[in-house]
C-alpha cells in the first residue's frame, strides 16, 4: 500500500474516535471484511479468534506472527477503509517482539493495532510499567515504518479475566489507563465491562477514549454512546455466528436432508461482487 494512502487512512481512523461512537463488526478474512465494508462500516477491525479459526488454529497465539501478518495483508487489500488489526499480546512478551509484530502489521497495510496487557489467556497481566514499555516499542516501530500515526488501542483484560478483587477492578483499570496514555496509547479497550454506570465513571476518569466489546444481551450501541463510550466492537461474535450457521446447515443436511438453515443467505452474485476488485 502506498504510504501516503496509509497515512491518510490512519488519520481517518484516529478522527473516528474524536466524537460519536465507532461501530466495528469484526472481520476474520478478506471476504467478511469486504461484506462488512459494503454494509457501511467506516473501518474494519480484525478478530484474532476469527482469523485463527479460519486457518484451523485456536485463539490465544495459535498463529505465528507471520501467519497473522499475511491474514491482515489479505484483509487490508480487500477494502478501501482503514483496517485495525488484533495482534493479541504482540506475539511475544518483550518490547522487541511487539516492535517486530507492529512493523509487520504496518507493512501489511493496517493503520491500527489492538494489543493486550495479558501474558496469556486468563492472565496474569503485565504490570502497567511493563505494558507501557511494550506500547512505547509499538509506537517507535510504527514511526520507523513510516506510520507515526498508527492508532494503538490498548486492551486491558482486568474485567475479561476477572483479575484481582472485584471491588478494585475499576480502580485498577483507571490506574493502568494513565500509564498507557503516557506510553503512547490512543484508546482503551475494556472487554468484559458492560455495566453502564461503571463505564460512565471510567469515561470521566480516562485520558483515553473508552472502547467496549458487545454481545447479545449487552446494552445497545446508543446506550453505550450515551455514557461516553467511543468504540463498540463484537470480538469473535460475528465469526461465531457465521460458523454456527455452517454447523447448523451441515447438521440439517446430513441428518434430515433438508436446507432450511440456508434460507435468507446472500446470493452468489452479491458475495462474488463484494470481493471483485
Amino acid at each position: 500500500m502506498d504510504i501516503e494512502v496509509q497515512q491518510a487512512r490512519a488519520a481517518s481512523l484516529r478522527a473516528l474516535h474524536e466524537s460519536g461512537v465507532l461501530v466495528l463488526p469484526n472481520a476474520w478474512d478478506a471476504g467478511s471484511a469486504a461484506l462488512i465494508a459494503r454494509a457501511g462500516a467506516q473501518a474494519i477491525a480484525t478478530t484474532s479468534g476469527g482469523v485463527s479459526w479460519s486457518l484451523g488454529r485456536p485463539d490465544g497465539h495459535g498463529l505465528t506472527r507471520d501467519e497473522m501478518v499475511e491474514a491482515v495483508r489479505r484483509i487490508a487489500a480487500a477494502v478501501d477503509v482503514p483496517v485495525t488489526a488484533d495482534i493479541e499480546g504482540g506475539y511475544g512478551e518483550s518490547p522487541e517482539d511487539v516492535a517486530a509484530t507492529v512493523a509487520g502489521i504496518v507493512g501489511a497495510g493496517a493503520v491500527g493495532v489492538n494489543i493486550e496487557d495479558s501474558r496469556a489467556p486468563g492472565g496474569p497481566l503485565f504490570d502497567a510499567a511493563e505494558q507501557g514499555a511494550r506500547l512505547r516499542a509499538a509506537r517507535d516501530a510504527a514511526t520507523r515504518a513510516g506510520l507515526p500515526g498508527l492508532v494503538i488501542n490498548v486492551r486491558t483484560d482486568v474485567f475479561l479475566f476477572g483479575i484481582g478483587e472485584e471491588a478494585g477492578r475499576l480502580d485498577d483499570v483507571i490506574a493502568r489507563t494513565g500509564f498507557y496514555a503516557e506510553a503512547g496509547a490512543d484508546s482503551l479497550f475494556v472487554p468484559g465491562l458492560i455495566d453502564l454506570d461503571a463505564l460512565g465513571r471510567l469515561v470521566k476518569a480516562s485520558p483515553l477514549p473508552v472502547n467496549v466489546m458487545a454481545w447479545p444481551g449487552a446494552p445497545t450501541v446508543a446506550e453505550f454512546e450515551a455514557v461516553g463510550v467511543r468504540r463498540v466492537s463484537l470480538g469473535t461474535a460475528l465469526s461465531q455466528a457465521a460458523y454456527s450457521v455452517a454447523e447448523r446447515a451441515a447438521t440439517e443436511l446430513l441428518s434430515q436432508g433438508t436446507y432450511t438453515a440456508l434460507e435468507g443467505a446472500l446470493d452468489f452474485g452479491s458475495i462474488n461482487g463484494a470481493v471483485s476488485r
